[in-house]
């Protein structure tokens, strides 16, 4: 995974020469294509710094990736406004164990409140992430270049790739991500640490930072849910698609197992955040 500034991760169909009279329509479009990836460099989580750039996400790619966000949002919003609930519960449970009642309404009162908290938050601690999970699950792995493969040849209308072409990058592994979420996923994990909505996937050179751990590829992203549909999904998905025209061309990695019961640990990290900036 790298980042810095480099060629985008576009469809290679699109990176042949062009003939020398189609130029100034070709300056043109490359003037018209910058300014309108500036104004969606923003638009989707790739916009921290991936090696092939933010804005060009390839045929459909801006409003599949807002779609997506969108979705994760309201996952998130959702798992708060549960969680509030929860603590809403908890607290009306202390105030009918503490007020004035009698023995038998009071503490039959606090005990169904407690009862229902409970289960509130044990009915949540799966979607939340903080309960371990298992069932059938799909495995993605993806993986830079090996030194043998970066000396061609390449097929035919393929250049010669640049050191960016060669290795994962930020917006790859959030592209499945996104996509298996997209598909139905009940549970995820990333190098075995299991993704919730505070997760953020980031770049560090060639290395991916999760969690403040730091990982060298090959990178696994395991999710739980319906195989078929998952599937389905990564094979539809536009970013994943264009992925897979760079593993074809230069020999990146992309392999797709499945698991008939896969077991995904609980996150055991802090939920409360050291920081946030509102937009």
């Amino acid at each position: 995974m790298a980042s810095g500034a480099g060629p985008d991760r576009d469809s290679l169909g699109a990176r042949v020469s062009r003939r020398p009279w189609r130029a100034c329509v070709v300056g043109a479009l490359f003037c018209c294509g910058l300014l309108a990836g500036g104004a969606g460099a923003h638009a989707g989580p790739f916009s921290s710094g991936s090696g092939r750039g933010d804005a060009v996400l390839g045929p459909g790619g801006v409003p599949q990736v807002v779609e997506a966000e969108s979705a994760r949002v309201a996952r998130a919003d959702a798992l708060r406004a549960d969680a509030l609930r929860a603590d809403a519960l908890r607290a009306a449970a202390r105030r009918a164990a503490a007020g004035p009642a009698t023995p038998t309404a009071g503490a039959g009162g606090a005990g169904a409140a407690d009862a229902a908290a409970s289960g509130l938050v044990e009915e949540l601690a799966g979607p939340a992430g903080r309960a371990a999970v298992h069932g059938p699950a799909v495995t993605v792995e993806l993986n830079d270049a090996p030194p043998a493969s970066r000396r061609g040849p390449f097929p035919p209308g393929v250049r010669a790739p640049a050191p960016d072409d060669l290795v994962v990058h930020q917006q790859d592994v959030q592209a499945v991500v996104n996509a298996l979420w997209a598909g139905g996923a009940e549970a995820m994990t990333i190098m075995d640490r299991r993704v919730t909505a505070q997760t953020a996937v980031r770049c560090v050179g060639n290395t991916l930072l999760l969690h403040g751990e730091v990982f060298s590829p090959p990178f696994r992203i395991t999710a739980i849910g319906g195989i078929a549909a998952l599937r389905t999904r990564l094979g539809d998905d536009p970013q994943v698609r264009i992925y897979q025209q760079y593993v074809a061309a230069y020999g990146l990695g992309y392999r797709v197992t499945e698991v008939a019961d896969a077991r995904l640990p609980a996150y055991d990290g802090p939920l409360t955040l050291p920081s946030a900036v509102g937009r």
